[in-house]
């Protein structure tokens, strides 16, 4: 492979503190190179002086010549009074731009839903984000150089992302630096991932999964120094082995050292007692949402958000909720908290219920705002208890906060001085300190790094309530939650097969031929259906829903069983393998015909 470019001997300091101290890299054409480590050790300027858009206080950056680096930043740059069309493309004209199949691809993953001719300032500041990602994969680059790409877009455009780099190049060619904190992106698509801490810049082979295999590794035979971090990431790997096969599979993934690592590891949640200690707080009644809808006032008169919304959420729940922005998450969250009354149908609550929001704000800081963080903590609860039965235990808020990744001299920094990350994990504590027994995460992992968000889900795994969770972050998505439900059609749709289920059927949404919307033509747009046409079409809906799940879990039961099968025997694989097939064709013959129906019952 080619060498693309490199950096010798780099230096960076700051006037409080040196970020690097001679590091030396070098890129080579079929890099995909993931770099993580905690905020403020320095990823983003790692990343900006291999772009060249930072100079190092000494070493050099040099790049083979010809090669062309495109950066996304994490600022925004794009001018407000540029159309989209102009950011994106240019002045290229049309017949020019369709014919490049990039592209294409770019625009129809990132900016379908998007006017083409709507001027950047009249957009949200996600929608920004994603024209300033188009505009820079559109164009034809040797090196690509993302830092946090992943931030304001959902799941499914974070897995077009990722589909798209993977086939961007050939696998030889073309190179990748992409700084994140979504695991569960890394995974996807980096061979090599590079961790920045103490002024170095420490390589690793494979993605996310085998990174946190060979950290423990290193932890280990480094012995105490680092007691705390091993064992979050041992814990972290134990979940990685046992909750999520599919990202272990991966050839350079050292399975038998993994095994050895983890053996002593338990599960990583008591279920059992959390279960028992959840009935007890909440007793067996938590929120009940019986035959919901939500209607807004809209510019033609109404618009339904929700509709036939059944669910009765249990104590100590764990569930994760998908669904495209505007789909009616953030209207289903408030139902259950109580900020948001159902237009149909009604909501129905146990007594003893206390429902917390940690929201994409930070209005529980408000208060504390020019405080100091130990006089915050001071008037809190002095106490918090982790965990259920023989492995309960309490925590000062002092503990809480060393849990949480703060040092003793944060303790005097005023919450206003805080950075992002600092304050988000502030925020949780006070939310966790005030004792809820239903906690609601509104995409809670903005601003935090993987390390943070380990330790942060080690917290979530003793909470012993009900626990609902919306969020961008697959990794933490599924890592947190038992379950997963999706909005789709302003219904709600339980989700078996995950979230990888929830992207097969947006996918059939989207290609579902859309629906007449002009006047003129009301008289062809389905109506829909009353009386016994409606009574039996509700239950083909739930006969339908029975018999997806039990094939969806036949399917993966299969999966599962063709690691134990004979690998010499093709024939055997071969027929198991079209087994497999046939059913999931069948799923997506039986989604086609859920949505069919649900759009006729209206």
């Amino acid at each position: 492979m080619a060498h693309l470019l490199g950096a010798e001997a780099l230096h960076l300091e700051y006037p409080t503190r040196v970020v690097f101290d001679s590091v030396t890299l070098g890129i080579e054409e079929g890099d995909r190179i993931g770099i993580v480590g905690r905020n403020g050790d320095g990823k983003s300027s790692l990343l900006g002086m291999l772009a060249g858009l930072k100079e190092p206080d000494s070493g050099r950056v040099t790049v083979r010549g010809g090669t062309t680096i495109g950066v996304l930043s994490q600022a925004d740059t794009l001018a407000d009074d540029v159309t989209i069309s102009e950011a994106v493309v240019g002045d290229m004209p049309e017949h020019e731009w369709a014919g490049v199949a990039r592209i294409r691809d770019v625009i129809e993953g990132l900016l379908k839903d998007l006017p083409w001719d709507a001027e950047i300032g009249s957009l949200s500041g996600g929608q920004r984000r994603r024209v300033s990602l188009a505009k820079l994969l559109a164009g034809d680059w040797d090196v690509i150089a993302l830092d946090e790409p992943t931030n304001h877009l959902d799941v499914e455009a974070i897995s077009w992302l990722a589909g798209h780099l993977k086939k961007r190049w050939s696998p030889n060619s073309g190179a990748l630096l992409v700084v994140t904190h979504d695991r569960w992106f890394l995974d996807e698509i980096c061979t090599e991932t590079w961790e920045v801490h103490d002024r170095i810049v420490e390589p690793f082979e494979g993605g996310y999964a085998a990174y946190i295999l060979q950290r423990v590794e290193r932890d280990r035979m480094a012995a105490a120094t680092e007691a705390k971090r091993q064992n979050l990431a041992r814990k972290e790997l134990a979940w990685l082995r046992r909750g999520a096969p599919a990202r272990t599979s991966k050839p350079k993934f050292r399975i038998d050292a993994a095994n050895e690592l983890i053996a002593d590891v338990p599960e990583i949640r008591d279920k059992v007692s959390l279960q028992s200690l959840a009935v007890s707080r909440l007793g067996k009644d938590v929120v009940d949402l019986l035959d919901v809808g939500v209607t807004y006032p809209s510019a033609g008169g109404e618009k339904q958000v929700l509709r036939d919304i059944e669910w009765r959420i249990a104590p100590g729940e764990r569930t994760g909720i998908l669904g495209v922005n505007g789909a009616g998450k953030s209207t289903l969250l408030g139902l259950i908290s109580g900020t948001v009354e159902p237009t149909t149908g009604r909501v129905k609550r146990g007594k003893t219920v206390k429902v917390q929001t940690l929201t994409q704000r930070l209005d529980e800081l408000d208060q504390y705002w020019n405080e100091p963080v130990r006089v915050v903590i001071s008037g809190l609860r002095t106490s918090y208890t982790l965990g259920a039965g023989s492995k309960a235990q309490d925590l000062t808020p002092g503990q809480l906060l060393e849990r949480l990744g703060f040092s003793s001299a944060q303790l005097s920094t005023p919450v206003k001085d805080l950075s992002g990350g600092q304050q988000r994990r502030l925020q949780l504590l006070l939310v966790l300190l005030d004792q809820p027994n239903v906690l609601i995460l509104d995409e809670p992992t903005n601003d935090l790094d993987t390390d943070m968000l380990a330790a942060i889900e080690d917290l979530l795994d003793s909470w012993s309530g009900t626990l609902l969770v919306v969020s961008h972050d697959r990794y933490f998505l599924e890592r947190v939650t038992d379950q997963q439900y999706a909005i789709l059609g302003g219904r709600l749709r339980h989700l078996p097969g995950g979230v990888d289920e929830y992207l097969r059927l947006r996918h059939l949404q989207d290609a579902e031929p859309a629906k007449p919307v002009d006047a003129n033509d009301a008289k062809a747009a389905p109506k829909g259906l009353d009386g016994a046409a409606l009574r039996t079409a509700q239950k083909e809906v739930a006969a339908l829903e029975r018999r997806i799940q039990k094939l969806t879990e036949q399917v993966d039961k299969a999966k599962h069983a063709l690691a134990d099968h004979d690998q010499a025997d093709y024939a055997g694989l071969g027929d198991k393998m079209k087994a497999i097939g046939d059913t999931e064709a069948e799923i997506e013959e039986l989604e086609l015909r859920w949505f069919e129906l649900t759009e006729e019952i209206g």
